[in-house]
């Protein structure tokens, strides 16, 4: 079996990580989330910066110990000595990818109808197929496309924050009126932290990175750092431009927020913007989804064909082409929002496991060298992961219930598989 080639350095790397954060969630979420914390908006990406934060923290010191492919996978197999855990973590991180993919290319499509009026389905059929021969032809062309992206969908956030601060305000702003106190903050807050999500896919690239185990951490912290500023800033640039009403009624709501100061011109620059976007985690997330298939495949948890490598692009090819047939399958269904939740819910439940995973290898595993460790120790014991689990256990008692039984529903049938697969073999 073949081994993966390394083209990414910390900029590109970086920029990858920009690119997965900075995705459709901040162009279509923002305003849900404002029909929930109204102008108290901001604080609920504060909120959500620091939860990153605490698994950003854990991402880095477990990507500096495996610096490999299928990463959530392989830190919760070693940090719980269990073959299953790791499996369903796997799974889950396997199956949020290609869901992902398949939500935000839907949403690729609506914007694409909006300027063209070819139907949604084709539009999000044709871009998960383009991106996955981007995927296909190699890591170095896919780190560059998403460099592209991610400079295009900076900019267009660009615009939002000019708008909202060079120009001057209309009316007055009470930047913590909201119209359900700390509930809607925190309701906002577990919302908008799917704009967080995608840092954690930089550690499944990390056979393909540079000296991964200095370059890992400074792009997982240096993504999220650049990405929390950017997210404030977009924020209080829109309730500063438009309220949150307005916010909370509109289904494009940062073309909105464009078309106020700069007119018509304004909202269809940022319709063609948020195709970058929504484009730049559709390819993020296929990559990230064909590298867990890979890396689990040859750990022997998945067929060992996924784990096939192509001769000429060093991708893993088959992997390439089921995660783009299935992405292609979950396409013809799909509500934005509640897929959001059900994505949050599950990164939610791997983001615990990643801190405790973080906890048990001091103990388990104290001999491994720790190139980065997180900071803040008494003794073996790291205090910022416990903060970070607790921090997620809290996030997940605030879904709805069909939203959590959902997400025990995909486990459930991950455990299932595990179990038939492994009586097959």
């Amino acid at each position: 079996m073949s081994g993966l080639s390394r083209h990414i350095g910390l900029f590109h790397l970086t920029m990858y990580g920009v690119g997965l954060i900075l995705g459709a969630g901040i162009y279509v979420l923002i305003g849900e989330a404002a029909g929930f914390a109204g102008n108290a908006l901001w604080i609920s990406f504060i909120l959500g910066a620091i939860v990153a934060t605490f698994a950003g923290l854990s991402y880095s010191e477990l990507t500096t110990l495996f610096p490999r492919a299928a990463a959530e996978y392989v830190f919760v197999k070693e940090g719980f000595k269990s073959d299953f855990i790791g499996f369903l973590i796997g799974w889950l991180t396997i199956l949020t990818s290609i869901i992902v993919a398949a939500t935000v290319a839907l949403g690729f499509g609506g914007y694409v109808q909006e300027l063209t009026n070819i139907p949604i389905l084709v539009s999000a059929m044709a871009i998960l197929g383009v991106l996955s021969i981007v995927n296909f032809i190699g890591i170095k062309e896919s780190a560059w496309a998403n460099t592209i992206f991610a400079i295009v969908t900076i900019a267009g956030l660009g615009i939002i924050i000019f708008v909202g601060f060079a120009f001057p305000v209309e009316h007055e702003i009470d930047y913590f009126e909201n119209p359900s106190g700390f509930s809607g903050i925190i309701l906002a807050f577990v919302l908008v932290f799917f704009a967080f999500i995608g840092f954690e896919d930089i550690a499944n690239v990390a056979e393909e990175v540079k000296r991964p185990k200095k370059t890992m951490p400074k792009g997982i912290m240096l993504s999220v750092l650049i990405t929390t500023i950017i997210y404030i800033l977009v924020s209080l640039a829109s309730i500063r431009t438009i309220s949150w009403e307005q916010l909370a009624e509109s289904s494009a709501p940062l073309a909105i927020v464009a078309e106020v100061k700069l007119g018509e011109q304004g909202r269809l620059i940022l319709s063609l913007i948020a195709l970058f976007a929504t484009a730049s985690t559709i390819l993020i997330t296929l990559v990230a989804g064909a590298r867990i298939f890979y890396g689990m495949a040859r750990d022997g948890s998945l067929p060992a064909k996924l784990g096939m490598v192509h001769h000429k692009t060093k991708t893993p090819w088959i992997a390439v082409i089921l995660i783009f047939v299935t992405a292609v399958g979950f396409s013809f269904v799909g509500d934005i929002v509640i897929v959001a939740n059900i994505v949050v819910f599950a990164v939610v439940v791997t983001f615990a496991m990643i801190n405790l995973s973080v906890i048990l290898l001091r103990y388990v595993r104290p001999e491994l060298e720790r190139p980065y460790k997180v900071p803040v120790n008494i003794g073996k014991f790291p205090i910022l992961p416990l903060f970070g689990l607790g921090a997620t256990i809290y996030m997940a008692i605030q879904f709805e219930v069909e939203i959590i039984l959902s997400g025990l529903a995909i486990i459930a049938a991950g455990a299932i598989f595990f179990v038939i697969y492994k009586k097959w073999k």
